[in-house]
């Protein structure tokens, strides 16, 4: 027994020293190929240097506001069972549409990245569609004519009348701009402070393209969280004109019944009938007219309660940051790949001998 734990503890140590044999080996092998590493590592280098040269600068435009919610129900805690009669609910109106990151996720959203690229902006000397601007300086034109026989595209008229190629056209460009151009963050998860990045070949796109991007999403965000409110205030509104018609009418009913009668015989009550039936309908309408104004400023309150704070805090400005490959940087890069490169294949041509 002790015998073959001395042989498997010598087996075990002729393994390691073949394993260093093995290293030394390699090192003097990769020293005899020292001109062939060096080769790679030059052709990796000069290749990146290129690329520095070749790659078009990007440019990207910057954003930030602040999003303060507002509590509709503070202070209107009086008004609640009043406003409750004309059907307005004082406790939420938008309530929890875009709570948390959900208006992160809105500016990602196919519908406001579409409708900002169908906006129009006056790139210098014309006045064109940001998908258009978009499709030019990508040269996506030209690749589609090679892979999709596509000549020309229109992107002009109504959205909702748009064919499947143009669909699906529009819902490739989102997809680019969503993987590699839209950053939508917050600068801190206990404050409301959103940074919205827009990173572009073209600066005067970036620029614009986040213009658009945010006045379209707070401005949809504002609407939403109202729509509720709003549409109460428009019925009520209709509601409070209409009524104001009928008084007005009841009031020239009295009037026309007085002057009907204007020496009536005050021992005929019969006479008076028609001028106090005017009268009533006057009392109910301006019971009702008053009730129903009074419910309507209360639910204008919540409206102004429930609109959000959106104040901008930075916006982008001409010259845009500018990212650049750095040459020095790119060279530096490609020597190491271009040697790391050569080192494995010579290694894996080692070993392939060996074999």
């Amino acid at each position: 027994m002790n015998q073959e734990v001395q042989q498997q503890h010598y087996s075990n140590e002729l393994t390691f020293a073949d394993l260093i044999s093995s290293v030394k080996s390699g090192i003097r092998y990769l020293k005899s190929k020292w001109l062939i590493i060096l080769i790679c590592a030059l052709i990796g280098g000069l290749l990146a240097l290129a690329y520095s040269f070749l790659k078009k600068p990007t440019y990207t435009s910057v954003s930030t506001f602040v999003l303060e919610e507002s509590n509709p129900a503070g202070g209107l805690g009086q008004y609640s069972s009043l406003a409750s009669l004309a059907g307005i609910d004082l406790g939420g109106g938008g309530g929890g549409i875009f709570q948390g990151d959900n208006i992160l996720e809105l500016y990602k959203s196919r519908l406001m990245l579409q409708k900002t690229l169908l906006s129009e902006y006056n790139f210098g000397i014309k006045r064109e569609l940001l998908i258009d601007r978009y499709i030019e300086y990508n040269d996506l034109l030209e690749e589609w004519r090679k892979e999709d026989n596509i000549n020309s595209i229109s992107f002009q008229g109504d959205p909702s009348k748009f064919g499947r190629l143009q669909d699906s056209l529009v819902a490739d460009i989102i997809l680019k701009i969503n993987n590699g151009m839209l950053a939508v963050t917050k600068l801190d998860k206990k404050l409301n402070i959103i940074k919205v990045e827009v990173t572009a070949k073209d600066e005067l796109f970036a620029k614009e393209f986040n213009d658009k991007l945010v006045e379209n999403v707070n401005n949809f965000y504002v609407l939403t969280k109202t729509k509720k409110t709003s549409q109460s205030i428009r019925v009520m509104q209709h509601q409070a004109d209409s009524v104001r018609r009928v008084l007005n009418s009841s009031i020239n009913g009295v009037a026309a019944a007085i002057d009907a009668a204007p020496n009536a015989n005050p021992l005929l009550l019969t006479l008076r009938v028609p001028s106090q039936k005017k009268q009533i309908d006057v009392q109910a309408s301006t019971a009702i007219y008053g009730e129903i104004v009074k419910n309507l400023e209360i639910s204008k309150i919540s409206l102004r309660q429930e609109t959000p704070l959106i104040q901008l805090i930075d916006q982008p400005i001409l010259p845009l940051e500018i990212h650049k490959a750095g040459k020095i940087t790119s060279s530096l890069a490609g020597l190491f790949l271009g040697a790391f490169a050569s080192i494995l294949m010579l290694f894996i041509k080692n070993i392939s001998k060996g074999l």
